[in-house]
């Protein structure tokens, strides 16, 4: 998430530029919503802002009405963003994916698993969640002493990087129904049925392993 733009003129004019090239390249179009620096070939790459206007990143602020016509899209994809707006702005945002995307249109939606917060507290972890709580306090919280408290993780977690509301499966397939979407199901990393929602998802970004530990990834059609 990033601050909104000083100059509101020059964003539209990067805003409209963005689109015509965007839309005279493709006759799929695909939707991603939440970029930040992961900007994916073949994709509309949108964010709340476009630090640097040179980049194809289309602005867009994705807790207000998108602005895109009914069916535009055949694909959306939206990686650890869900996380950063609260519940009903994240409804809002989900209306709004199955409004723009076309009949049986797919939504592929990844985002930190609250149920993996919760496992960093077992008594029986795995080698993963324990390097995962090394890794993140060595990172996050260098001050903390205790390289294996998992609470200075997820206090950390649930506190930084702008999170405001962190899904469960179940939470976050409740707000994908009730926002219209049918035959949700939950898939690996990186793993589609589906040609183009394949290895999407930016794991380089964490050591091996750990993206896929963090999260959850639901597709869902219109």
């Amino acid at each position: 998430m990033h601050q909104m733009p000083d100059d509101p003129l020059q964003d539209q004019y990067h805003n409209r530029r963005v689109l015509r090239q965007y839309f005279a390249q493709t006759a799929a179009p695909k939707l991603h919503v939440g970029c930040g620096k992961h900007l994916l070939p073949g994709w509309l790459n949108t964010d709340t802002y476009s630090p640097d206007r040179s980049l194809p990143i289309y602005c867009l602020d994705a807790t207000q009405k998108f602005p895109f016509a009914d069916g535009t899209f055949a694909y959306v994809f939206s990686e650890h963003m869900i996380e950063h707006i609260s519940y009903s702005a994240g409804l809002h945002m989900l209306s709004e994916c199955l409004r723009v995307l076309k009949p049986l249109g797919v939504l592929r939606l990844c985002t930190p698993d609250l149920d993996f917060l919760l496992g960093l507290r077992r008594p029986d972890k795995s080698s993963l969640q324990r390097d995962y709580i090394r890794w993140s306090i060595e990172t996050n919280t260098p001050k903390v002493a205790d390289t294996t408290n998992e609470t200075f993780v997820i206090n950390n977690f649930v506190r930084d990087w702008g999170h405001t509301f962190i899904y469960d499966e179940k939470t976050l397939s409740q707000s994908l129904e009730l926002a219209g979407f049918r035959h949700l199901r939950k898939c690996n990393l990186q793993e589609s049925t589906v040609d183009c929602l394949r290895n999407l998802e930016n794991e380089t970004r964490m050591p091996p392993g750990f993206l896929q530990l963090e999260s959850i990834v639901i597709e869902a059609t219109k």
